[in-house]
């Protein structure tokens, strides 16, 4: 089957983002000048943005209150897109070669839809997406193929004949139960799940160089 569309999660997958959301904590509490205890990241990581506030105020800034912590953050995140994230590799290659074939992309994200256009805009590939839709916009989560499944729609794309690029085992799953053909992009942050992302997922990849590994030349389909 020729592929006919293309999907891509965010953080992750098109940005090197994830290293940030994993050292929030500590990098909000260097902006304070107070050092962290080791394993912070380890503690935040699987906490909400206001479970990791209150954590950050009962142990290190009593005198802050939830609002100021969260306020705090958010500057942090706001700044990292609009001005340092960067692209995985090999990303602003692969989406010109997509464009050149004319293969339409666009991307699913469990992310801020505005913080990431002011990323995309800024890296110089905003331009090849046709859209942008979150989970928070359409009220889902990754747990669920919805997000993809209207992401497919909105290109007039079948699931069989649409590629989802996901750096998370949950995602790839999800896309996999949509009858998608799923890409995994590695990430440092799904290290420990790479064995089962590998039998997971139609395809794996280390970053975005070698497209010529997923598009073949002649048919526009991907490899078994």
């Amino acid at each position: 089957m020729p592929i006919k569309g293309t999907i891509f999660d965010a953080d992750g997958t098109l940005l090197d983002s994830m290293g940030v959301w994993s050292r929030l904590g500590e990098i909000y509490l260097d902006s304070l000048g107070i050092k962290s205890e080791p394993e912070l990241s380890t503690i935040l990581f699987p906490m909400s943005l206001e479970e990791g506030s209150l954590y950050l105020k009962e142990h290190y800034v009593p005198h802050l209150s939830r609002e100021e912590i969260q306020s705090g953050i958010l500057d942090i995140i706001c700044d990292f897109y609009k001005y340092e994230v960067k692209t995985k590799k090999g990303v602003p290659e692969f989406l010109e070669n997509l464009r050149h074939k004319g293969i339409p992309a666009v991307v699913a994200t469990a992310g801020d839809t505005s913080l990431l256009r002011a990323a995309l805009e800024r890296l110089g590939i905003f331009c090849y997406f046709n859209g942008i839709y979150s989970c928070g916009e359409l009220d889902t989560t990754k747990k669920s193929s919805y997000i993809y499944e209207f992401a497919a729609c909105s290109m007039g794309t079948k699931a069989s004949e649409t590629v989802v690029f996901e750096d998370s085992l949950t995602a790839i799953k999800s896309a996999k139960r949509g009858g998608f053909y799923v890409v995994a992009v590695e990430d440092e942050s799904s290290i420990a799940e790479r064995c089962e992302i590998k039998k997971t997922a139609d395809n794996y990849i280390k970053d975005f160089s070698d497209f010529t590994d997923f598009l073949s030349a002649d048919e526009n389909q991907p490899l078994k």
